[in-house]
């Protein structure tokens, strides 16, 4: 069974989120990659001192086949000190995964199955 880990922010943790809403696209999202015969698990992090660690946790839990960054972490530009932390930890702590990029919540299994397939 290939195994995914899609890494975000927490959305309760960045302000003016809906947090409750994206954490059901998040975990609905979550729930679908077992549709494909994936094994999948999710790290939401804050965007603050905490968020290394965990990471580097989740990253260290198995052998990943792929690791799908969010858009969240990606796409604001103040966050591009966190994102390429983000890549180079997953350089560093999964170097054999293929490293994907998900356009919103709602597809990181596609994001994911573009490198499983």
């Amino acid at each position: 069974m290939s195994t995914v880990l899609v890494l975000g922010f927490d959305p309760h943790a960045v302000p003016g989120m809906d947090g409750d809403g994206l954490r059901a696209v998040l975990d609905a999202e979550l729930a679908r990659f077992a549709e494909y015969g994936i094994d999948a698990a999710m790290t939401l992090v804050a965007p603050d001192e905490t968020a290394e660690p965990a990471i580097t946790a989740a990253l260290s839990e198995c052998g990943w086949d792929v690791v799908v960054i969010g858009g969240g972490i990606r796409k604001p530009e103040p966050a591009l000190p966190f994102f390429e932390s983000v890549v180079n930890l997953v350089r560093r702590h999964a170097p054999e995964a293929a490293i994907a990029f998900n356009t919103s919540g709602a597809d990181s299994v596609e994001a994911a199955r573009r490198w499983l397939e």
